[in-house]
């Protein structure tokens, strides 16, 4: 009879326990850390959304799109993106780098093929072409390229768009952005908010 009464006393102790932490840790903690981002930081808490002139989403800060067609090919009026390896191109839900190594025979076919478009779409040579352009980034869901690779592009963008070349070639060197705190990485261009920046000079 001891004995039962013992169990049940610290079955009932580990219950109440149980539902002290997890009111504590699953609940009040969440809501603690959910206000404080709120608070403080609330357009990084909400997915670094960003939205056009007209106050709709159009994507997120942090992941980076494709400015294609139907069929997967680049529309010439937008810069476009360095490839991604993630799902069928910047799947946030499916997040990864190709995992090729640069000896890779898939990988370099790859390669060349992009360079092959891209010399062809931009009308420049393969050695003009950079790195970034032609192969996808760790996560797979990198908004940023290179500004020699935004520059390689104003002057199709430019054409497509029947804007002055030296307008596009100003708004790219004003949104390319330095290395974090002025040494970490290198300088990248956000092409999300380039695009955006692109259509409000036609509006």
């Amino acid at each position: 009879m001891r004995t039962t009464r013992t169990t049940v006393r610290t079955h009932w102790a580990a219950i109440r326990a149980m539902l002290l932490f997890t009111l504590v840790l699953g609940v009040g903690y969440t809501l603690v850390i959910t206000g404080i981002g709120q608070l403080t930081l609330p357009a990084q808490a909400n997915g670094s959304v960003v939205r056009s002139a007209d106050g709709d989403v159009v994507g997120s800060a942090l992941i980076g799109q494709s400015f294609t067609d139907a069929d997967g090919d680049p529309l010439p009026e937008w810069f476009q993106s360095r490839p991604s390896a993630a799902g069928d191109g910047y799947d946030a839900g499916a997040s990864s780098g190709s995992n090729q190594g640069p000896e890779n025979a898939d990988l370099i076919a790859a390669i060349e093929a992009r360079q092959a478009q891209i010399a062809e779409f931009e009308g420049v040579s393969v050695d003009e072409i950079p790195a970034d352009a032609v192969t996808a980034s760790g996560s797979g869901l990198d908004p940023h390229i290179s500004p020699e690779y935004a520059l390689l592009q104003v002057a199709r963008v430019a054409e497509a768009r029947g804007l002055p070349e030296a307008d596009v070639r100003a708004l790219v060197e004003s949104h390319t952005q330095g290395p974090d705190l002025g040494y970490l990485g290198e300088p990248t261009v956000d092409v999300l908010s380039l695009n955006l920046a692109l259509a409000e000079m036609e509006d």
